[in-house]
């Protein structure tokens, strides 16, 4: 079997890039910079995209992982937000189904809760009927009886009921990888490590960046008719290489999720819970270990590295120990962590929960345009809203690229029929694996990761027959390889955190595999002694982070 051709050979992208000029250049390889890339290529226009990291690196790997509409932001009276994010949960998931997952998630309330049976059951009939929600997933209530057989772990005193309602489940890095991927079919030129360090004018307008190739140092230029800054938690700092920077600005608040194996937390059941400061945490069982987040405290600190305080850890230990007072869970029990940065908009006064979630799109006099504040479940309709503009300045110009198409556009591995059709896919494919080399569970866990993109990475597992010596298992293997081919995966991190998830929620597993992944990287890039020591070192320094986080 013949492996398709891919569009992410970074070597390719670059020198495409020195030489095209562009309609569109968007800096920022998170989930919002990659819906603007896929939004803005499918409808015609010449696009391109940098990112100074690995793509998701920054905010887009170290979320949640829920694609959610933001049942609490009803208690903030924030009821245009939940109706817009609510539907896209419905749309994201319908294409990328291999990456988003409906999840029944379980809302206990208690005698002296913050939440009561009336309310809960208002509030979630007004989450449904805001976000559309097909008659299938519509909330339930349920008795006292009832919500302990969910969830039997739960805190028994006081409990009078529960809610349950569906949320969906996303890697959140991965989806990111898909949505770009597509872009990149549309005909985005895309790459990583890639950092935009100044901004070309003309007249005092933007029409370029000066970028530098983080790996080789090379600086090139890029030109674009109009530039999109995509850059999350660095908006502001792109922002300040622009002569025109207006006084917007942002507040970064930092969120922190702990991870434990199922053996010491047995959670059957997601469940959202209140904690006795009036704050919303998630309890979410997902590849046999149970992982709680978030907290939200101001943060403005190191953004590449974003760190774990004994007081976040603590926090969240304890909020365990609230709603889970049987469990016994301590700090030693914690497998892996991640810390995340969101970029919200400055607002007077409020506390990190206090501030909306809401984007807001502002424009420089320089052309520039910035896309800030957003949730991850929002990235197709904020990306939609950024399109449009652009199309208005072309229209000005009489250039026509029309209305979004995103809608109903499957994201790459999406292409099974919909939603409805994920199991009998991931049926076939199973029985199919066996041919490549895979046993029937490999190929269904194959298949559900890559969607329509799984005998690409099957075909992977027939040419592992052929190799004279591999120290990988072929799952392994073929994993690698599709990564390295057809995903732009640059160093060792980038495969086990962005994607694999490895870092987060198979630890052991990394530490098993680390080295002969590094070695396979090695011969296949032609790396020196210097760079395998390097990129050794940064996944070394990343293992003991998520399993030793605290600063």
């Amino acid at each position: 079997m013949q492996i398709p051709f891919s569009y992410f050979s970074r070597e390719k992208i670059i020198e495409q890039m020195k030489s095209n000029p562009y309609d569109l250049l968007i800096i920022g390889g998170g989930i919002t910079g990659a819906g603007i890339a896929l939004d803005a290529a499918s409808r015609g226009m010449k696009v391109a995209l940098v990112e100074m990291q690995d793509f998701a690196a920054g905010t887009s790997s170290r979320s949640t992982k829920l694609v959610h509409g933001g049942l609490r932001y009803l208690k903030q009276f924030q009821v245009g937000l939940v109706a817009e994010v609510g539907k896209e949960r419905a749309i994201v998931y319908e294409n990328g189904p291999h990456v988003t997952m409906p999840e029944w998630m379980l809302l206990p309330f208690y005698k002296e809760g913050t939440f009561g049976k009336w309310s809960t059951s208002l509030g979630l009939k007004v989450y449904d009927f805001l976000a559309g929600v097909k008659k299938s997933e519509r909330r339930k209530m349920l008795s006292r009886e009832e919500t302990l057989q969910k969830e039997p772990l739960l805190k028994k005193k006081g409990l009078l009921g529960g809610g349950y309602y569906v949320e969906y489940r996303t890697d959140d890095a991965r989806l990111t990888i898909e949505v770009m991927k597509k872009a990149a079919e549309k005909g985005a030129h895309i790459v990583n490590y890639t950092k935009a360090v100044q901004f070309l004018y003309q007249d005092k307008k933007m029409i370029g960046v000066v970028c530098e190739d983080v790996l080789t140092k090379q600086k090139f230029h890029i030109k674009a008719k109009t530039i999109v800054n995509a850059t999350g938690p660095w908006v502001d700092e792109v922002r300040n290489k622009d002569y025109s920077k207006n006084n917007k600005r942002l507040q970064l608040t930092k969120g922190v999720h702990i991870v434990i194996d199922q053996s010491r937390f047995p959670l059957k059941q997601a469940v959202y819970f209140d904690t006795p400061d009036g704050r919303m945490v998630f309890a979410i069982p997902r590849d046999g270990k149970a992982y709680v987040g978030t907290t939200d405290t101001f943060y403005s600190d190191d953004l590449v590295r974003p760190y774990i305080t004994e007081e976040d850890r603590e926090y969240l230990l304890k909020a365990i120990a609230f709603m889970f007072p049987d469990v016994g869970v301590r700090e030693e029990d914690i497998e892996s962590s991640w810390a995340g940065v969101r970029p919200l908009i400055y607002e007077e006064g409020k506390d990190p929960s206090e501030i909306s979630r809401k984007d807001e799109i502002w424009e420089s006099d320089s052309g520039l345009i910035t896309i800030a504040g957003g949730k991850l479940t929002g990235y197709r309709k904020m990306a939609e809203n950024v399109v449009d503009l652009v199309v208005k300045r072309f229209a000005k110009e009489g250039r026509n690229f029309g209305s979004c198409r995103t809608k109903t556009l499957p994201i790459s591995g999406g292409d099974i029929g919909g939603s409805d059709q994920l199991g009998s896919f991931i049926a076939k494919a199973a029985d199919q694996a066996v041919s490549y080399g895979f046993t029937k569970e490999e190929g269904e866990q194959l298949a559900r990761l890559y969607g329509s993109n799984v005998d690409t990475v099957f075909s992977y597992g027939q040419q592992y027959e052929q190799l004279k010596e591999c120290p990988l298992p072929r799952i392994l293997y073929a994993r690698l390889m599709y990564a390295i081919g057809h995903e732009m995966v640059v160093k060792p991190v980038d495969f086990f955190i962005r994607r694999t998830g490895a870092v987060y929620f198979h630890i052991d597993m990394v530490e098993t595999w680390k080295e002969p992944v590094l070695h396979w990287m090695a011969q296949h890039y032609g790396w020196d002694e210097n760079e395998m020591k390097q990129y050794r070192k940064e996944l070394d320094d990343e293992i003991q982070k998520a399993r030793f986080p605290v600063k």
